[in-house]
Formats: C-alpha cells, structure tokens, sequence
C-alpha cells in the first residue's frame, strides 16, 4: 500500500467530492476500497456528521476537529476498515482507541452488530460529549440505545477492560510504542492496527495469534497526532 501523502496526492481531485456514494465511488476507483462490507458501512454511515460545521464533509483529507485532535481521512479510515474487516464480524468486539468525532467506532458498531460490541474511549470529554450527539443523528443511534455502541472518557493508552478482549483494536494516534495493555486485551485471533512511531511513523498491523504470541508488521507510512495524555494534547505537544 502507498504511503499516505502519495494516496492524498492522488485522491485530492476528489476535493469537489460533496455525496457520501460519490466518496466511497472515488475510493474505489482509485483502488483505496476493495470490500464490498466496507463500501457499504462508509456509505450507511455519514461522514458529514461527525465533522465540524462549515468543514467540506467528503474531501478526502483530515480535519482538525478541536482540542488538538483530527479526523482522518477518508481513505485512511477506509484502510483500517479493510485491515480489521475479519475482526468486525457480527457478535465480535471492537475498541476504538482515540475515537475523536465517534465516525469511525460507529463504523465499527454498524459492522459488529447489536449482538457485538463497538467501544470507543477519548480523553477529551468535549469529544466525548460531541461524538454521542453526533452517533445519536446517525445509522449507529439505534446501536448506541442498546448500548452495544458507547463512548467513554478514559486514557486509551489503557485500552477499556471492561468488554475486553477485543477482536479487533484500532488507535486513531501514534503510539512511541505499542502499548501493553492494548496487547493484554486483544484476543487471541484478534487485529489490532496502530501508527507507531515519533517523526518517522508506521501503520503496524498487530495480530495476536492462537497461542498467545504477537506478529507485528508494517502497512504504510503515516502521519497521525501524538498519542499522548490529555494535558501534552491540550498543549499541543
């Protein structure tokens, strides 16, 4: 997979882009998308209301959306979502480390099903508090109702125990490193994919396998924010 300012470079003709069908049609196009599961959760659920007003909601680009944070891009959030799609079948788990606007875990919480669990944690309780409004206005409402959708305020380098283990995991920041605990709380058979690294980042793709022992490999290079704790953030460090 090409690195992320090659696949920006390509896709920026897709600035005019203003239907969430025409996004994930332009994904395809350029090869970014190639599951069928994925084009339908990323047209089921509407990008433009988990970003901020007045912002264009089908660029593929990221946008700042407060408090130091961003939303990723379109195609990276297509990435991910073809990465982990083994591990966000009917009835698994899946966390969402870092969920910001809460797109990407309602996503997830779509995939999974009322009978899994989709669990996302963010530090910033203004995100918290935003993302829930923002899941409430969309296809994953009736999800987050039943409660097999939530959104917590907690330091996601500490992954959230309580619904663990997780099929799947996804961290929306760069790690320096891996953290522990969201090895300790991937399942066996589970995926995890993260942006490790300081200047020079990575997407790893984490699969820990029957017996217990962890594979990491890299997918791509990135640039995310820093994951880091809520004060380095709010001082933009």
């Amino acid at each position: 997979m090409p690195n992320e300012d090659f696949v920006l470079q390509r896709l920026w003709t897709g600035s005019g882009i203003n239907k969430k069908k025409a996004m994930v049609e332009h994904l395809q196009r350029f090869g970014v998308i190639t599951s069928q599961k994925v084009s339908e959760v990323m047209e089921t659920v509407d990008r433009a209301l988990f970003v901020p007003e007045g912002t264009p909601p089908y660029v593929d680009s990221p946008m700042q959306i407060g408090h130091n944070a961003t939303i990723s891009a379109p195609h990276m959030h297509a990435m991910c979502l073809q990465l982990l799609e083994e591990n966000l079948k009917p009835g698994m788990h899946a966390l969402d480390v870092g969920s910001g606007t809460g797109y990407l875990t309602a996503c997830f919480a779509i995939m999974v099903g009322p009978e899994g669990r989709a669990v996302g944690v963010e530090h910033i309780p203004e995100l918290v508090a935003s993302s829930i409004e923002n899941i409430q206005k969309s296809a994953a409402a009736p999800l987050l109702k039943e409660a097999s959708l939530s959104i917590h305020v907690g330091d996601g380098r500490l992954g959230w125990p309580e619904f663990a283990p997780y099929d799947a995991i996804h961290v929306g920041a760069a790690a320096p490193d891996i953290p522990p605990a969201l090895i300790e709380q991937l399942k066996p058979g589970g995926r995890m994919v993260i942006p490790v690294g300081n200047l020079f980042q990575y997407l790893k793709v984490v699969d820990k396998n029957p017996d217990g022992s962890v594979s990491v490999r890299d997918e791509t290079s990135v640039r995310y924010v820093p994951l880091t704790s809520r004060e380095a953030q709010l001082r933009g460090n």
